[in-house]
């Protein structure tokens, strides 16, 4: 095979399935990225950055969005712009921003964690979100925020429902508390439920989601929610190093990913669904149920290698 094509190996010994990050883009999107008029997104003044933050929150009907690289630091610049050091935000126990990320919302922002438990789908468990509220005591942290994550990687890739956030919505609105989504893979729940990202984060505040996974962009997040609240996220950005130029490059190519993300997550979620049928088959191996893109199942033998 001929190295002139980067789809293309000398090689093939398995199939990458580690994650959905392994992602590559698409002629399309090389295209783009080649062609993109570009500016300094320093200044705002890159008009393909500003095309695609435009683009995204117009999608999810919210009033602004700032480009960031990756999804941790879309949730983390979320974290410090909505709390300050002290302040407490409800997370659940599985979720990718409690497991995954370092615990930078308290090592680097001083905020609290408090956890919730979630069913098998990765919905709260309300009772326990109605007792972690806090409000201003001074011997407690007063809780800011609730984070919720959409799908949930850890359960699964199971998708929330607008009923299902609705009921969270019910507690959070009563007592002024604003919600954040990590939406890494909203677009997959919005597929998998047959409905628009509008419409299922319609109750949301702020939302994080990322390009690089199912969308197959090769870089970036998108960080949206009201003026006031993105303008804090930028100041943020710009603190922890976070700020790029002729960020145009990447930013077209999550452009493509958004005008193509209902075909391409369609044709992940029928694969994902096609790869637990074949694994079905095999003596030994129990796959989980499949919703979306995420695949999980058990090993049932001492000798996994011999399967």
């Amino acid at each position: 095979m001929s190295n002139s094509d980067p789809y293309q190996f000398q090689e093939k010994t398995h199939i990458e399935l580690r994650a959905d990050t392994y992602t590559l883009p698409s002629p399309e999107m090389r295209k783009a990225m080649y062609e993109a008029e570009v500016g300094n997104d320093g200044f705002g003044e890159d008009p393909t950055v500003n095309k695609l933050e435009k683009m995204s929150s117009e999608m999810f009907n919210k009033e602004s969005g700032v480009f960031v690289s990756s999804g941790i630091m879309g949730n983390f610049l979320s974290m410090l712009a909505h709390c300050q050091r002290g302040d407490q935000v409800i997370i659940v126990n599985k979720s990718h921003i409690y497991t995954n990320e370092l615990g930078g919302i308290s090592s680097l922002g001083g905020i609290f964690p408090a956890i919730v438990d979630t069913d098998e789908r990765g919905m709260l468990n309300i009772n326990q979100i109605k007792s972690e509220i806090q409000e201003y005591d001074e011997h407690l942290a007063p809780t800011k925020l609730l984070a919720i994550e959409n799908t949930h990687n850890s359960c699964g890739g199971k998708p929330l429902s607008a009923n299902d956030i609705n009921e969270i919505y019910k507690i959070t609105s009563k007592n002024n508390i604003p919600i954040h989504l990590d939406g890494a893979r909203i677009f997959n729940a919005a597929i998998a439920l047959e409905t628009s990202p509008k419409n299922l984060t319609k109750n949301i505040d702020t939302i994080q989601f990322c390009l690089s996974k199912g969308l197959g962009a090769p870089v970036g997040s998108l960080v949206l929610g009201n003026y006031e609240f993105t303008q804090k996220v930028r100041k943020w950005r710009k603190t922890i190093g976070g700020t790029t130029r002729q960020a145009g490059i990447l930013g077209a190519a999550g452009i493509v990913a958004l005008n193509n993300y209902e075909e391409s997550i369609k044709r992940d979620h029928d694969l994902a669904k096609y790869m637990h049928e074949k694994l079905s088959e095999i003596e030994n191996i129990t796959p989980e149920p499949v919703e979306t893109n995420l695949i999980f199942f058990n090993i049932n033998a001492d000798n996994p290698g011999e399967i």
